[in-house]
């Protein structure tokens, strides 16, 4: 059965004066005043304006309609608080050997990671995603009890100096030690699919959770998959997935979507998704955006190296930000800040300034 799908599009600077034109994305800093509609393979535009009146006896665009609206609540972890009404960055901090980002530097010293991530938060981040086996192609299976070796005493330090950490990682046994060290997010690439224990230990801790597409999770991040269209074939596996974990106890307002670029998807199936961010909101989530240093970016500027592409990140860190993505995560901190910073001050100025 085909389903139906919205996209937000046509962006404006500012409500004001547009009273029943414009409805504002996710309770965060932008309004639009369109859907690109996309049922049966066709797409259609269909204003804001016109929108209740031609779909009020559409169950599913109703439901979709209120979902891309409703304000994305803040979430209250221990003394922390993770709001949604703005972009945030996560800093990407890798305890792993082959690291494709940073070579596995921090490796074997816990003071030294949790100095880095301490550094991340001084330059802005407002999430540090600790993870301790690496993800990229073709990497090589950890063994549990090694990944809690190495983030178990740096998810502590961190968690005792006051940062808001989550714990990458598709393992339960990984979750828990994580999670008692003071972790307060759990982010997984297999959308809690990989370990059969993982979503009962994310049940009962009710910590926030990331769930992030691939094709076939239980095998790996990174199987082959063909897609009819990308875009509403990884929204229908998130809407399904999201509805499995609720069905099993997860709170939905604890979840976060992520459509996961760069796993078991080609390039042009990236830059799809990438240009489509906006869908997503259809699933009442926040957005997570992971696509620094990613290949894709390397394939799209004469093969740079991942320490060579900053300029490409930013790019792709605005480009979501511009699509209403919550949340960034990225390895350039400090410069992935001052652009959030710079956009915001622009939003802030078109939406007064007039």
């Amino acid at each position: 059965m085909t389903k139906l799908h919205l996209r937000p599009i046509q962006f404006v600077d500012s409500p004001v004066g547009r009273n029943g034109e414009v409805a504002r994305l996710s309770g965060g800093m932008l309004w639009f005043a369109a859907y690109e509609v996309i049922e049966e393979g066709r797409r259609s535009t269909v204003p804001v304006a016109a929108f209740a009146d031609e779909f009020a006896h559409d169950e599913r665009a109703m439901r979709l309609h209120a979902a891309i609206t409703a304000p994305r609540g803040a979430l209250t972890l221990g003394e922390r608080v993770l709001r949604f009404d703005q972009p945030v960055v996560a800093g990407i901090l890798n305890l792993t050997p082959d690291s494709f980002s940073d070579g596995g530097a921090l490796m074997d010293d816990p003071a030294g990671a949790a100095a880095a991530g301490i550094d991340m938060a001084a330059a802005g981040a407002t999430l540090i995603d600790v993870g301790g086996e690496s993800t990229r192609p073709g990497a090589a299976l950890v063994w549990e009890g090694d990944e809690v070796k190495r983030i178990e005493p740096v998810v502590a330090r961190l968690a005792s100096a006051g940062a808001l950490v989550s714990i990458d990682t598709r393992k339960a046994a990984v979750m828990e030690a994580a999670l008692a060290a003071g972790a307060g997010l759990v982010n997984d690439v297999s959308a809690l699919l990989w370990d059969d224990r993982a979503l009962d230990v994310v049940a009962g801790a009710e910590c926030p959770v990331i769930l992030m597409h691939s094709p076939d999770p239980a095998k790996g991040p990174h199987g082959e998959a063909r897609y009819g269209n990308v875009l509403t074939d990884v929204f229908d596996w998130l809407e399904a997935r999201i509805e499995a974990v609720v069905a099993a106890g997860i709170d939905r307002a604890r979840i976060i979507v992520d459509p996961g670029i760069g796993f078991g998807k080609s390039l042009a199936d990236n830059l799809a998704l990438i240009n489509g961010l906006a869908l997503f909101h259809g699933l009442g989530c926040p957005i997570m955006l992971g696509a620094s240093r990613k290949r894709m970016i390397g394939a799209l500027s004469n093969e740079a190296k991942a320490n060579e592409r900053l300029g490409g990140s930013i790019a792709m860190a605005l480009k979501g930000v511009e699509a209403g993505v919550q949340l960034l995560r990225v390895h350039d901190v400090a410069q992935t800040v001052q652009a959030v910073r710079v956009w915001r001050g622009l939003r802030d100025q078109a939406l007064v300034g007039r």
